[in-house]
């Protein structure tokens, strides 16, 4: 079986759309979902669409708990907005209850069995959520994520996509379909074979300009939001 692993969608449905595309014609089956489906952009609405087509996993990331604190009054939207733009506020305006329910009280790391495959689904790491972890990260750090009976300790939220072999178990940072921080109007994921334990990491293009110009219409003063969807690729 072809899995697809996606994380970091951040409301960006331009760039999953075309992910989605690709997973379809490579003959994909099921996608594991690394959290950080809301945030910064602004359709979650189109994205958990998509997505219901799918068989899935799901866990939450950390902007899922920046959903659940904004939804409690733990932090003011103003705070949120000046920092990752619009996209929570828009995800309480534009999911259902149980959309948000789904998001908000998803797991924050699930251990699943696929064809005798085991993994271990993260956001940051195996032991800490919020963790970045990067390519260039210490070997310590790399090494702290080994999983003796796990074959792929799968992560993302750093935004940048890697692989390091540790002694037991495979770690793959998959990086972000919505906001790439390695090339402008790329997405990155990940498709695993569990057939035979081969995987690569994808980088599929997709045009940013539709969501740059909501930016321009939603969060203009955010140029963090824009720049970043042309790095490396003006």
């Amino acid at each position: 079986m072809k899995l697809a692993v996606l994380s970091d969608i951040h409301g960006n449905h331009y760039a999953l759309e075309e992910v989605l595309l690709v997973a379809k014609k490579i003959g994909v089956q099921q996608l594991l979902i690394l959290g950080d489906i809301v945030g910064y952009y602004y359709h979650p609405e189109l994205v958990m669409a998509m997505l219901s087509d799918w068989t899935h996993e799901l866990i939450r990331g950390n902007h899922e708990k920046l959903l659940v604190q904004l939804l409690s009054g733990e932090i003011e939207q103003d705070i949120l907005t000046k920092k990752y733009g619009s996209g929570h506020q828009l995800a309480i305006e534009k999911l259902s209850a149980e959309q948000i329910s789904i998001l908000v009280n998803a797991p924050e790391s699930k251990k699943i069995k696929i064809d005798g495959v085991d993994i271990l689904m993260c956001h940051g790491s195996n032991w800490d959520s919020g963790c970045y972890i990067y390519p260039d990260s210490s070997i310590e750090i790399l090494e702290k994520c080994n999983e003796p009976l796990i074959d792929f300790v799968l992560i993302g939220h750093s935004h940048y996509p890697f692989v390091h072999r540790n002694k037991n178990s495979t770690l793959i940072n998959v990086g972000s379909v919505g906001q790439s921080r390695v090339l402008g109007g790329v997405a990155n994921w990940l498709v695993i074979n569990t057939d035979n334990k081969c995987f690569e990491l994808m980088a599929t293009p997709y045009d940013v300009k539709p969501l740059l110009a909501e930016i321009n219409a939603i969060d203009p003063e955010l140029y963090y939001l824009k720049n970043i969807l042309k790095r490396k690729n003006t």
